[in-house]
This record gives structure tokens, C-alpha cells and sequence, in this order.
């Protein structure tokens, strides 16, 4: 019984640890370390299930996160969130896809812990005031005004993307024969002339330690990088991550980096490429992502 209602609910209670964290692998952390606290309970004495999981998995993240948050001030380069592929389902549920997308993923980073998880449960699982308070543990009327400062703070920084589709699969098709062609201005053609590149490689890999904008230096950038990673051995498969259209460079098999791109318009106006190996380990996993069924908070 214990187990059967952590297993139901596993794919809504990773959904909210992986958009409070950024982290697959903290998500998982967190799981693990929810499910032996569920473990230890008396399930017949619990009247909603999914609540209070909600309730532990989201108390778990907050601890994890407010310890992780001195290390990535510390990290080497630009930090990115890890990237998870995703299957279908994802793009089908606007609200899910954007909320997972690399871009609002790193507006959160911006948030405080409790800003994050308020606006997490709020905005994005649909979860009232109260219900939001139960789980952060402070009052009703302190969460509606961190919920309003939280979503002021993103919706002043979220910026406009299409989720993956035939349309953007195209995109990222033209965007990879220009490259591989090294055509220039085929290149610049797909992008916006505000388009931003960011890499992350942990200090692990060699990658750009600053954003790179603007088509044309963009666009010079990945050139530039193609002549130097991009073999006869190197593999290049498209997919799906955070959902957002993808590609993969493989060598031998072996995943060597990711780019996935946000596409407005018609045109590219982000590339963010995942070359950190730490970051890599999971990426061939599809994460089952879930909002809830509504209502969200009761059976």
C-alpha cells in the first residue's frame, strides 16, 4: 500500500523536485530520501496520499536546495540546469513544457529557495495559497505575497519559446546542415539577431565561460566549434530535452554534448549546450514528466 501510492504519484513528486532543484540527480536524492521518510509512516493513517507526499518531497527540496545553493556560486563557468530528455507528453501540456524549459529553468535559479517552491506549486501544479503554506511552512498571507513578488520577478524575465514540434525539428535540421556545411549566413538566416548561446562545462570540459550573442558571433562561435569537435565519428541524432527540440553529438556511442535550442518566431534565439559530463550520466533516460491530475491536491 506504502509503496504503491509513492509509486502512483513517483512522476508528479520528480516533476516538482526536478523544477525546485534544476537536477535530475538532486531530484532522485530527493526521492529517495522522501521515500524512506513515507517508508516509516503509518499509511492508514494517512486521509491523502499524494498531499502529503507533495508536502514531504517539497520540504526535502528546500532543504537540498538551500545547501546546494553556495556551491553553484562557486561554479566554473555558466551554470545550466541538467538536462533531461522528455517524451511527447511534455510538449502536449504548454504550461509543464515551460516550466521545465532551459529558459524559466534559470529565471527560478534567480528566485530564493521558498520563491522557487512557492511559485513552483502555485504557478505551475495549480496548488492554492493554503495549500502552498502547508508545505512551505509559513502562513497563508506570507505565501500570497511571496507568490506575487516570485511571479512578478519571472514574468519580467521569462522570455517566449515554442515547444517541440515538427516546425522546430525543422528548424534545428536546417540549423545542423548549415553547420555542417559551414554556411555562414544560412546560419545567421535561422537566428535571431538577439540570439544567445550559453554553454555549461563545469570546468570539467572546454567551454565558453560567457554567453555569446548576437547572429553573427553565434553563428561564428558554432562554426568555429564544429571545426574543432565535430569528426568523421561524430554522430548527430535529434531528440527531445526539457521539452525543447535537441541534438546530440555522439562519439563512438558515447554522448559527448548536447545543444538544445529556443525557437521563437521562426527563428533561434537560444542555444544552450549541455558539455559537462557530470551532467550527461541520465541523459539518455526519458524522464515521465506530470502536473497532477485536477484538482491537484486531493484524490
Amino acid at each position: 500500500m506504502t509503496q504503491d501510492a509513492f509509486t502512483e504519484h513517483r512522476a508528479l513528486l520528480f516533476t516538482i523536485a526536478y523544477e525546485m532543484l534544476g537536477s535530475a540527480a538532486d531530484a532522485e536524492d530527493v526521492l529517495q530520501e522522501s521515500y524512506l521518510r513515507w517508508s516509516a509512516v503509518d499509511a492508514a493513517g494517512v486521509e491523502h496520499p499524494r498531499a502529503y507526499l507533495v508536502r514531504v518531497v517539497t520540504r526535502q527540496a528546500l532543504n537540498h536546495l538551500r545547501a546546494v545553493r553556495a556551491r553553484r556560486e562557486e561554479y566554473i563557468g555558466t551554470w545550466l540546469p541538467e538536462p533531461i530528455r522528455t517524451g511527447p507528453a511534455v510538449s502536449e501540456d504548454a504550461i509543464l513544457a515551460e516550466s521545465v524549459s532551459m529558459a524559466l529553468m534559470l529565471v527560478l535559479e534567480t528566485l530564493n529557495p521558498t520563491e522557487r517552491a512557492v511559485f513552483v506549486l502555485h504557478d505551475v501544479f495549480g496548488y492554492s495559497h493554503g495549500e502552498v503554506a502547508a508545505s512551505v511552512g509559513r502562513t497563508e498571507v506570507a505565501v500570497r505575497q511571496i507568490a506575487h513578488r516570485a511571479r512578478r520577478h519571472v514574468q519580467a524575465r521569462r522570455r517566449r519559446y515554442e515547444p517541440d514540434s515538427a516546425a522546430t525539428r525543422d528548424i534545428v535540421r536546417r540549423f545542423l546542415l548549415a553547420t555542417s556545411t559551414g554556411e555562414i549566413q544560412a546560419l545567421m538566416d535561422l537566428m535571431a539577431p538577439d540570439v544567445v548561446q550559453i554553454a555549461d562545462g563545469g570546468g570539467k570540459v572546454s567551454a565558453a565561460r560567457r554567453p555569446v550573442t548576437g547572429s553573427a558571433e553565434v553563428a561564428a562561435f558554432v562554426l568555429g566549434v564544429a571545426r574543432t569537435s565535430i569528426t568523421e565519428k561524430t554522430r548527430i541524432e535529434q531528440a527531445t530535452y526539457n521539452g525543447m527540440p535537441a541534438a546530440r553529438f555522439l562519439t563512438d556511442g558515447e554522448l559527448d554534448w548536447l545543444v538544445a535550442f529556443e525557437i521563437d518566431d521562426g527563428r533561434i534565439t537560444g542555444l544552450y549546450a549541455m558539455r559537462n559530463p557530470d551532467k550527461l550520466h541520465r541523459a539518455d533516460t526519458v524522464h515521465p514528466l506530470d502536473r497532477g491530475v485536477f484538482p491537484p491536491w486531493k484524490p
